[in-house]
């Protein structure tokens, strides 16, 4: 029982910190959004709350000392100042690393944090200390308590019950509280009940469900939909077979059970943005740059396991933004520009896939420099690099330990990363383009799979064998009939097929893979 609390804990704690870090950031550009604070407030107090109740006293603490200064923020009793921020930001790290080793081993990590702890104390200290002369009623104690009763004039119209009242906030006896905070918390909760009224509340309308259990059913939708694909061989051209009705049906339910099962797995892809907007603060506060994040499309869906492998993808490029692709406030202003610096990040469906954009309105990329460099490190000879395109010459920042940074920072500058994302992005079947214009800034364009568990193809057949192509590699189907051969062109023994005023040249597959020599071969041997 306790490790199934414990497993409750971690899954609701981990879901409420993906939404933390943004709401925090945002806190400190909109510090009047009473809403967001009582958001952030809730969370910290709710895992604070359950560390108690299953005796995580390191993890407790933290969480304490954070509310503690929240609940000032909240009360009005402390301004939100980015010294405050940076600290509440620090303790929900600390609370992180207490979950992953909660996680890891089950038990509760051994950790040094007094330090932190001490600092958020003072802070909520001094903001106590500073507004003791304003609420004397709130932390001034009375030296005996008065038994008399209470006056008709002290209690309230509506008399709340004394359950009711929330004893971790009250600091005075009945008798000394303000007569209009407990109401006020006690309507609203009455009036949450009387929305729910006779409906379902939000718990029962949804269910944890392991991962591993929904993978096994994606498994094994995929082996029906293949046997269904099967079936629908069998009777195509059979029109009076007596198996076609069935297999209509069942062709109907496969696809209905197949997109039941998909939007299951599905995600928004904000959940894999919840972090950059913590990122880009403290990128912010690391480089000197103003930098402002524009996230557009953060509800688009895709698969669970793409978006997994596209958090760290993501994470490099917006930190390679901030860091290479923007100027310095003085840098920018003696352009023209403004001094804040843009990062935007766009997603969006086109053609069964997600495409997104990561685009800064930085100075751009030198290709001229990263030739340079190309040729200096022996990727390319001098002569070759001369007849590259554009286009082939920012190709090269993807190779392994390629940087054009002058001196390595603790951002970026090590050539390590971009190799790492276009690895990560194609081992998912996507692919990564990079534009970039001198002055105005980058976009980095990236075309990814809905989902690895069914993927989409172009099956051809060659030299008597069938192959599967992915759509996400085909650009353009083009048919040319067999009395339109005659617009095939040689160029140096080779064919060519003009489409729109360009030479495309054209590649016979069973050629290129040897395939009649395979099948011959195979032929023989049986």
């Amino acid at each position: 029982m306790e490790d199934e609390i414990l497993q409750e804990f971690l899954a609701e704690s981990w879901e409420n910190l993906a939404r933390l870090d943004t709401e925090i950031v945002s806190l400190e550009r909109q510090p009047d959004d009473k809403s967001l604070l009582a958001s952030i407030f809730r969370t910290i107090h709710t895992i604070k709350g359950t560390c108690g109740f299953i005796g995580l006293t390191g993890l407790g603490s933290v969480a304490h000392s954070a509310e503690n200064v929240l609940g000032q923020m909240r009360d009005g009793r402390m301004t939100v100042t980015p010294h405050a921020i940076s600290l509440v930001l620090k303790a929900v790290d600390e609370i992180k690393e207490y979950l992953g080793g909660l996680e890891q081993t089950g038990q509760e990590p051994s950790r040094n944090n007094s330090a932190l702890i001490e600092a958020l104390e003072l802070l909520a200290q001094s903001a106590m200390s500073s507004s003791e002369e304003d609420i004397p009623e709130l932390v001034m104690p009375q030296p005996t308590p008065v038994m008399t009763p209470v006056s008709a004039t002290a209690v309230p119209a509506s008399p709340v019950p004394p359950a009711a009242v929330p004893t971790s906030e009250t600091v005075q006896p009945t008798l000394q509280a303000p007569a209009a905070t407990p109401p006020v918390v006690e309507q609203h909760d009455h009036e949450e009940d009387r929305t729910v009224g006779d409906k379902k509340s939000i718990s029962d309308l949804s269910i944890r469900v392991n991962v591993d259990v929904l993978d096994r059913l994606m498994n094994l939708v995929g082996e029906l939909v293949l046997t269904r694909n099967q079936l629908l061989q069998l009777v195509r051209g059979e029109d009076e077979s007596k198996y076609a009705t069935p297999i209509t049906q069942l062709n109907r339910v496969t696809t209905d059970l197949q997109e039941g099962v998909m939007k299951t797995r599905m995600q928004p892809i904000g959940n894999a943005w919840s972090k950059l907007p913590r990122l880009v603060r403290d990128l912010s506060q690391t480089t000197g740059k103003q930098i402002e994040l524009v996230m557009n499309g953060a509800e688009t869906e895709l698969d669970r396991t793409v978006l997994d492998a596209i958090k760290d993808p993501l994470t490099h490029m917006v930190r390679n933004s901030a860091d290479h692709g923007l100027e310095s406030p003085e840098k920018r202003r003696a352009s023209g520009k403004s001094e804040i610096g843009t990062i935007k990040l766009n997603a969006y469906h086109e053609g069964g896939h997600v495409i997104i954009c990561i685009e800064d309105d930085g100075a751009g990329i030198p290709v001229e420099r990263i030739r340079a460099k190309a040729i200096q490190t022996n990727l390319v000879t001098e002569a070759a690099a001369a007849a590259l395109s554009d286009k082939e010459i920012l190709a090269f920042i993807f190779q392994p330990g390629f940087s054009t940074a002058e001196k390595v920072t603790s951002v970026s500058g090590r050539g390590v990363g971009m190799d790492v994302v276009r690895t990560q992005i194609e081992r998912i079947g996507g692919t990564i383009d990079l534009s970039t214009k001198i002055g105005q800034g980058t976009t980095i364009r990236i075309k990814i799979p809905l989902t690895l568990a069914i993927i989409s193809a172009l099956v051809v057949e060659s030299g008597g064998l069938p192959f599967a192509i992915p759509q996400l590699g085909v650009v353009e189907l083009v048919r040319l009939p067999a009395e339109d051969r005659h617009k095939i062109e040689r160029i140096n023994n080779n064919e060519v097929f003009r489409l729109r005023n360009r030479l495309l040249p054209l590649v016979y597959l069973h050629e290129a893979l040897d395939v009649e020599k395979t099948v011959t071969e195979s032929q023989d041997v049986n």
